[in-house]
């Protein structure tokens, strides 16, 4: 029986999953197949020898050590677009939040108190509604950074306010490109839709690439007056830089999921407390993911959404089947398969792939893998790691 190991609170859907297939789940293991988590920070102290994937419950993984799972053979899943909508819907909140003064509006309201007689309440709205006057969204540019999952969706509910909607992606895939909407203009560079646009939405991973990639010298690109909403990561954005544009007029707000102590009281800064993917929707959607991508990992090799490993898709074998993770340098499958033909293994079914310098193969045999032959193709030099997985009936 395979043993999943769990951090923080998995919703049950996702949880059935993996018990539905007789696989054990429970938070406290010891020599756990697998993890299964949302925001809990992974340390090297939970590589056991036993682990062999991580599954996150949404599409992040910097709190999981992605380079030493690798070199372990450790494979670790996300779950990009199972938050998209949960996500969206709250971009969309900001984006009416940063349009007109709701929260000002709703504050002031509140401090009328609960002595105030109707008569006095209406003449004093009456009389202080014009500074909460804001603008539409309508005929307005949304700038979408990142045309991804999320951002596809937000480019989507852009159009239908009306807006406008320029996007910039320099690595879109060819999914993704399929559901952006014919309407949403592609920009060349970031810079031109900085220029262009009133609302910047952001949705890019956090990469070397991405950190701090709104700065003190991208906000110079920046439309005077407009708003910038991060969605994303935090550290995608130097809040110092974004407090200085604040002040300066550079930017008229900035909206955030990830709130920073420097901007915490500033007047046009809001942030909420990490929300994206708080709805029982996403958090359903994360966990039925996750789980079912570990059981399939688990029960038959098979690997999707991985975000170190190459993807492979397999249906249950006839036979037996191994695994086999391996630095990508030639002779590496040429030595697998002679060991395999030196003792006179019948090769059912092998299926070889590979990203970057990793390379992963499902190898399905006609006999039950002994320990002797693991042992063989573990030695040699560019193999990470074998699995055996169980027979099928």
């Amino acid at each position: 029986m395979f043993r999943v190991k769990t951090h923080n609170s998995i919703a049950e859907k996702g949880l059935g999953q993996l018990q539905e297939a007789s696989i054990e789940v429970a938070s406290e293991l010891d020599k756990a197949d697998a993890l299964l988590i949302r925001s809990y920070l992974v340390s090297l102290d939970d590589l056991q020898p036993s682990l062999q994937a991580i599954a996150r419950a949404g599409a992040g993984t910097n709190n999981v050590p992605v380079p030493e799972c690798t070199e372990r053979g450790v494979v670790v899943f996300n779950t990009p677009g199972a938050n998209a909508n949960s996500v969206k819907e709250l971009v969309l909140a900001a984006l009416l939040l940063s349009s007109r003064d709701i929260l000002g509006g709703v504050n002031y309201v509140r401090s009328l108190g609960r002595s105030a007689s109707a008569d006095e309440v209406n003449r004093l709205v009456e009389a202080q509604k014009k500074q909460f006057k804001g603008q539409e969204l309508i005929g307005k540019t949304l700038g979408v950074v990142g045309l991804g999952s999320i951002g596809s969706l937000v480019a989507r509910a852009g159009l239908d306010l009306g807006m406008q909607v320029v996007g910039y992606d320099p690595a879109i895939s060819v999914e993704a490109a399929w559901n952006i909407p014919s309407k949403v203009k592609r920009m060349q560079d970031v810079s031109s839709l900085f220029e262009t646009a009133d609302f910047i939405s952001l949705h890019v991973p956090l990469v070397p690439e991405t950190k701090s990639m709104i700065n003190s010298e991208t906000l110079k690109k920046f439309k005077t007056g407009s708003a910038l909403l991060n969605f994303s990561r935090e550290s995608i954005v130097d809040s110092a830089a974004v407090a200085e544009a604040l002040d300066q007029g550079v930017l008229s707000l900035f909206v955030s999921d990830f709130p920073v102590p420097g901007l915490l009281q500033h007047e046009r800064a809001i942030f909420t407390p990490h929300l994206g993917a708080s709805t029982m929707e996403a958090e359903e959607n994360c966990a039925m993911m996750a789980a079912v991508q570990l059981r399939d990992f688990l029960l038959n090799g098979s690997i999707v959404n991985s975000v170190n490993f190459p993807s492979v898709s397999s249906s249950t074998p006839e036979g037996f089947r191994m695994t086999v993770s391996n630095h990508n340098v030639p002779g590496a499958l040429g030595r697998i398969t002679s060991i395999l033909a030196e003792r006179n293994i019948n090769v059912l079914d092998l299926t070889n792939k590979s990203r970057g310098d990793l390379a992963y193969n499902l190898i399905d045999v006609s006999e039950p893998v002994q320990e002797e032959l693991v042992k063989a193709i573990s030695d040699i030099e560019s193999v990470i790691r074998v699995r055996v997985l169980p027979p099928y009936n």
